[in-house]
């Protein structure tokens, strides 16, 4: 890659810093700009913190954390991200202010630079559209903390020119990132195939099944998850689960499958957003004490059959209307949210008619979409086939 490659991230949150901070690690001079007066240059002072701590701990030397900090300047004005070879948007999830940001920075850019939404659930091709050149657009999902966690979904739109989902792979690779092409579908890859683990365990609460602290403990004793689904809500954010949620749902046309929970609207109605609230599903004030689990184990095993069997059956479909191939719908899950398998995976290890059992018992008993199993899972149960 040139040394003129420049690198322009707008938002600076916690996501957009990000990026910026693993842009500039990879040696690529960064352009940081926020509409709020003061948010990059706030945002540089708690990476100075950060990288500080990095130095404190011998896992960074003080001359690359300088260089590092150097590297990223912000910015007062869109306009100075005109040099730019990589525009990547980090702005609030909203499909008409990225398009607008999009139409804004094409204006600006020269014609050969690329344009990325980090969007985590909206059409890449909706956001494209605002453009007069569609082709040089591209999503660029990278996960939360971004200097962290290694996947990058890489999503060309229905517009973008062929190889350029290519050229952004080898890019994400010199970044020391863990690229997967996927479909420009909702949710692409991981927050499509991650959807039951939160919202098949959501309606075994609701169904008095098991509590809070009991499926939690379920899906990490039986199935090796380092977190529950609802610690892992709580760290999210419940406002920003529900959104993604209720997206998901909306762009799959009310899919009973990706039908939100009312839990989750009532949490963020009341302000529960989790961690960064101090309420969530769990207390983080430290006033109360948050209640154990009932290490009932046949109680275990059932709830965690029931959420990774949906899983499984939602990774099959994935596979089977071409969202990704095998090897990247198990890699997503495994390196995007830390899954201990593959899902695919997994399936051949529990054996798929056994998989296949399940929904079709859950379907039986409850007749709803919801549990309706993929036609890959009965073709392969049938043929006696695996995935692997």
């Amino acid at each position: 890659m040139s040394e003129n490659f420049i690198v322009a991230v707008a938002g600076a949150g916690s996501m957009g810093s990000g990026i910026a901070q693993v842009a500039a690690t990879a040696g690529h001079r960064v352009i940081l700009y926020d509409n709020v007066p003061g948010a990059a240059e706030g945002a540089l002072k708690k990476m100075a913190e950060a990288l500080s701590k990095l130095v404190e701990k011998g896992k960074l030397s003080k001359d690359r954390a300088d260089a590092i900090w150097s590297a990223i300047q912000p910015a007062d004005s869109l306009k100075d991200m005109a040099g730019a070879s990589l525009f990547i948007e980090a702005i609030v999830e909203n499909l008409e202010h990225k398009k607008d940001l999009f139409k804004t920075a094409e204006s600006l850019l020269t014609k050969d630079a690329i344009l990325a939404t980090n969007t985590s659930s909206l059409s890449v091709t909706a956001i494209a559209s605002a453009c007069a050149d569609p082709s040089r657009c591209i999503g660029l999902h990278f996960f939360n903390p971004a200097q962290l966690m290694p996947l990058v979904e890489v999503i060309p739109a229905v517009q973008t020119e062929k190889g350029l989902a290519g050229r952004c792979v080898d890019l994400m690779k010199a970044w020391g990132k863990v690229p997967v092409i996927a479909k420009d579908t909702p949710g692409f890859i991981v927050n499509r195939l991650a959807r039951p683990f939160y919202g098949e365990s959501l309606r075994i609460l609701e169904e008095g099944i098991a509590d809070i602290a009991t499926i939690d403990w379920a899906l990490k004793s039986q199935g090796g998850f380092k977190m529950g689904p609802f610690e892992l809500m709580d760290l999210i954010g419940n406002d920003i689960n529900y959104t993604v949620t209720e997206t998901v749902w909306t762009q799959m046309y009310y899919d009973p499958r990706y039908k939100p929970s009312l839990i989750q609207k009532k949490m963020m109605e009341a302000g529960r957003l989790g961690r960064k609230s101090g309420r969530g599903y769990y207390d983080y004030t430290g006033v109360g004490e948050n209640p154990g689990p009932v290490e009932d184990i046949e109680l275990a095993r059932s709830v965690f059959m029931r959420v990774l069997c949906m899983l499984i059956n939602e990774s099959a479909e994935a596979l089977h209307l071409k969202v990704a191939s095998r090897d990247e719908l198990d890699l997503a899950v495994t390196r995007g949210v830390n899954y201990p398998k593959g899902l695919l995976a997994w399936a051949d290890e529990i054996g798929i008619a056994r998989v296949l059992e399940t929904l079709d018992g859950l379907y039986a008993e409850y007749g709803e979409d919801r549990y309706r199993s993929s036609v890959l899972l009965k073709r392969y149960a049938g043929n006696k086939l695996s995935f692997y």
